[in-house]
């Protein structure tokens, strides 16, 4: 207990000096006064809790809930990370962990996690688990009805220890043994590249992990060398990293010594300036960016940067609008913190941070209204604004996901119509044709239609739905009665059909059935490359290099 008292204290105190020790000249002695007062009566409250609560109490839980409180009412992005957690942070950092590198999910119609996505070349793979196997047991603890936190903290551990996974496969009916030895698994930030049929390349990044700037060059290389006439860079869904590897990545497209963005905060050594260092790869081909709204951080400062030295197209959507680093510290016993420390600004001046994080009142968020934006101009004097994200220069608003389609792979099927199918469409083809080919026929439809009619999967129809809040209202406000008639009519209209809804969205479904189905075949790579050629903002972008004049256009 004592320990843990010193380890709170220490931790505060460490904060109010490392203030001090920065200088910052707007802090008053006030400030200093109201910092030790609070400390003072923090402490003295644990301690009389401690002595005096009716029961015992957890420190670690306890004083821990209470640091997690304080970081929320800051921002999202500011953790503590108590030892046990410390795995988290390099996970975060570098894409690595110790495991097996499988990605598992819970099985709700059978109460067990199964191995969903076994990594290419990792302990899993290579030791023969497919999609569906169903875990039974590790190191003969029995796993059934843990969830999948619980199963993963099992199947992690220490690099070079080794343990007996027992599974059931259901494609043959047999349970299984395996001895697997746990390595670092290194996540691939880039699953997939490639020089298209058109002579376009195609690089999908997701995720700016140590070392990832590297790779991307490397790709870029070996693709302009097959001949790349353009290149389409997709960043969507890419949630950002390290910031001195979108920097890299950024340095493949812009000359050396520019400057691609600033960091600015309370304190100054905190502060810093990241300029490109080599010589570029390219700069003239051309680049089309793709983003969307989960394109965040080192994702916008690359998209952001490439768009204000009018080095590439940024197309899609606009994106998150994360415009605040942050910086890891130690912190005594181990532990760390993730701290936001500055905000950040592209090569046009502009910071795109979104929200407002107020800390008073316990925290609260608004985000920053368009009639509050500034203009900003870009190498070749195109207006471009602050807050918000990055407004594409081209929108592209992608398909949406139907309805039907969610209800199949949420967690309300619990039925696993889904995974049953695949797995049996697994077990009776041994092998299947490259990425870039492969696609289920009409037959293998009709056989997924078959079993979900035949099955008792239930979905909400949206229109219905709509109808249901729109006949409460009409109730309320006393209009029911005499459209009563037209309100019944409507609704037997509106009934779902499981057949037709099937038939109509068909394309869809087997689009996502084919993404699952090459997952369990090529990994990664082969469902990223499947479904480029369905995929409508790759293919506006392939369309836009092809187009030179318009291209050009674009970045006048």
């Amino acid at each position: 207990m004592k320990k843990t008292l010193i380890l709170a204290l220490s931790l505060f105190v460490g904060i109010t000096a490392s203030a001090q020790d920065a200088a910052v000249a707007s802090q008053t002695d006030d400030h200093y006064f109201d910092v030790t007062k609070n400390l003072e009566i923090f402490n003295t409250i644990y301690k009389n809790l401690d002595m005096l609560y009716v029961d015992s109490l957890n420190a670690d839980q306890t004083v821990g809930y209470g640091i997690n409180a304080m970081l929320r009412s800051l921002d999202p992005y500011t953790e503590y990370y108590p030892e046990n957690k410390s795995g988290d942070v390099k996970m975060m950092l570098m894409g690595k962990y110790a495991g097996i590198g499988s990605l598992i999910r819970y099985n709700y119609k059978l109460g067990r996690v199964c191995i969903d996505e076994p990594y290419e070349n990792e302990p899993a793979a290579e030791a023969g688990l497919k999609k569906g196997d169903i875990i039974l047991s590790i190191d003969g603890e029995d796993m059934t009805k843990k969830d999948n936190s619980y199963v993963s903290e099992h199947l992690r551990g220490d690099a070079g220890t080794t343990f007996e996974l027992r599974i059931h496969r259901p494609s043959t009916g047999k349970d299984m043994r395996f001895k697997i030895t746990r390595r670092s698994i290194q996540l691939p930030a880039v699953p997939y590249y490639g020089l298209q049929s058109n002579g376009f390349g195609y690089l999908n990044l997701n995720s700016f992990t140590e070392g990832c700037g590297k790779t991307v060059r490397n790709a870029i290389i070996e693709m302009k060398q097959k001949g790349m006439k353009g290149l389409v860079f997709d960043l969507r869904n890419n949630g950002g990293g390290s910031e001195p590897e979108a920097v890299n990545i950024v340095n493949c497209f812009v000359p050396k010594h520019k400057l691609v963005v600033s960091n600015r905060g309370k304190v100054r050594r905190y502060n810093h300036d990241y300029l490109t260092e080599v010589e570029p790869v390219d700069t003239v081909m051309p680049v089309v960016v793709l983003v969307n709204g989960n394109t965040a951080s080192a994702a916008e400062i690359t998209s952001g940067s490439l768009q204000d030295f009018d080095r590439a197209v940024i197309m899609g959507t606009k994106t998150f609008g994360k415009g605040l680093v942050q910086t890891v510290i130690d912190l005594p016993y181990n532990g760390k913190m993730k701290l936001t420390t500055n905000k950040y600004y592209i090569p046009s001046g502009r910071c795109i941070q979104k929200i407002n994080y107020r800390h008073d009142n316990g925290g609260s968020t608004e985000v920053v209204p368009d009639s509050l934006t500034h203009v900003f101009h870009t190498a070749n004097g195109r207006v471009v604004k602050d807050g918000g994200g990055i407004e594409p220069d081209v929108t592209v608003v992608p398909d949406s996901l139907p309805n039907i389609t969610y209800y199949l792979v949420g967690v309300r099927d619990s039925d696993e119509l889904v995974s049953t199918f695949e797995q049996q469409y697994i077990a009776a083809h041994p092998t299947i044709a490259p990425p870039s080919e492969f696609e289920l026929t009409d037959a293998d439809y009709e056989q997924f239609k078959k079993m979900v009619l035949s099955s008792h999967f239930k979905y909400d129809a949206l229109s219905d739905n709509s109808l249901d809040e729109l006949e409460k209202m009409a109730k309320f406000e006393g209009y029911y009665d005499d459209a009563k008639p037209e309100f019944e009519a409507l609704r037997k209209k509106l009934q779902p059909n499981l057949s037709k809804d099937l038939d109509f969205n068909k394309k869809s479904i087997m689009r996502m059935l084919q993404q699952d189905i090459v997952t369990a075949y090529y990994y990664q790579r082969g469902a990223v490359e499947n479904s480029l050629r369905d995929d409508k903002q790759v293919q506006e972008a392939f369309k836009l290099l092809a187009d030179k004049d318009k291209y050009a256009s674009i970045l006048k």
